[in-house]
């Protein structure tokens, strides 16, 4: 079984783009104590998401959430709701 690790992304829907790098963790409880961290420090700011995503690797992260990585997650909010 292969180990997972633990991606925090801290996304800027009005830049459309990371706010910083992506922070890997391979410790479970510190990835939870910084996603915990980055979700209080940006609690206030609604153009900015927080995600912790347990994962083999960057790339396989990369691929299943893409919109995080080409732009589009920042498209969602320009979109009509129903």
């Amino acid at each position: 079984m292969t180990e997972l690790s633990q991606f925090l992304i801290v996304f800027n829907h009005q830049r459309g783009a990371l706010h910083h790098d992506v922070a890997v963790f391979v410790d479970s409880a510190e990835a939870l104590r910084a996603y915990d961290a980055a979700e209080r420090h940006f609690a206030e700011q609604a153009h900015i998401e927080v995600v912790l995503i347990g994962s083999d690797s960057l790339d396989t992260v990369r691929r299943t959430h893409a919109n995080y990585f080409d732009g589009t997650a920042a498209l969602e909010r320009l979109l009509p709701t129903d």
